[in-house]
């Protein structure tokens, strides 16, 4: 069972998310904050990230430099989850060193479609 770092500090779409992909088979860790995932990133190593960009304590920009930047995590592929549609968010996102981006609302069938890309890959 492949395992998934959530991280997502709203309450509804971290549950409704976790939900629907424990339905899909997926093993699910959650991190509310940016600090958090960087620890989880470490310690549960993940076979991939959903990083929500918009975070306390410590957005998931630098949340994902620093993951990128550990050689103990830098291979997990993260994905940026954000509600900013724009074009420079896409290629901020990867310039943070995030492998993929989607917007929110979460699209469930297009998400699964990114996420099975890397876990294949793997």
């Amino acid at each position: 069972m492949n395992k998934i770092l959530l991280v997502e500090d709203n309450e509804f779409n971290r549950d409704m998310l976790s939900r629907r992909l424990i339905k899909n088979g997926f093993d699910i860790t959650v991190a509310v904050d940016g600090v958090e995932s960087v620890y989880l990133a470490k310690s549960v190593q993940p076979d991939l990230i959903l990083m929500d960009m918009s975070l306390p304590v410590m957005d998931g920009w630098e949340a994902t430099l620093r993951i990128k930047d550990d050689p103990v995590t830098r291979h997990i592929p993260v994905i940026a989850l954000t509600a900013h549609a724009m074009g420079q968010d896409r290629q901020k996102a990867l310039e943070a060193g995030c492998d993929e981006y989607d917007t929110k609302p979460i699209e469930l069938s297009r998400l699964l479609s990114k996420i099975n890309k890397f876990l294949e890959a793997s």
